[in-house]
């Protein structure tokens, strides 16, 4: 296999392992929001009083932990928009495995600036 064909197969692998990573994170969160629907559906209650609802992981976190059906969902949502970040994640692998320094280091600073917007946005 001439270099050009090996490069062009490590591309492939490479976009097929990033749209698995996609598909799953989507899936994954697709069920878990839908778990969450069917228990506030079967309970008739989100898990908090009133108009309350949890506004930090830490609190989502709390209330999975008890199966809040509002926590749940929002477990859901928060794997939907931690897979990206993910997806980046595994984009730096694949980068490092393929040799190509230069992509990683630029692929290491974008994740750097999503792990920053996630934790400035906390606030």
């Amino acid at each position: 296999m001439s270099k050009d064909a090996a490069d062009k197969k490590n591309i492939e692998d490479a976009e097929i392992i990033i749209s698995k990573t996609l598909r799953a994170g989507v899936a994954i969160s697709a069920t878990i929001t839908c778990v969450g629907l069917v228990l506030f559906i079967l309970t008739g209650d989100s898990g908090y009083p009133g108009e309350t609802f949890p506004t930090s992981v830490r609190e989502i976190i709390k209330g999975l932990v008890v199966f809040k059906p509002y926590a749940v969902m929002l477990s859901g949502l928060l794997i939907l928009m931690l897979t990206p970040v993910l997806r980046v994640g595994v984009s730096i692998v694949t980068f490092i495995k393929e040799k190509d320094y230069m992509y990683a280091s630029i692929t290491v600073t974008v994740f750097l600036i999503l792990i920053i917007s996630f934790l400035l946005g906390r606030g």
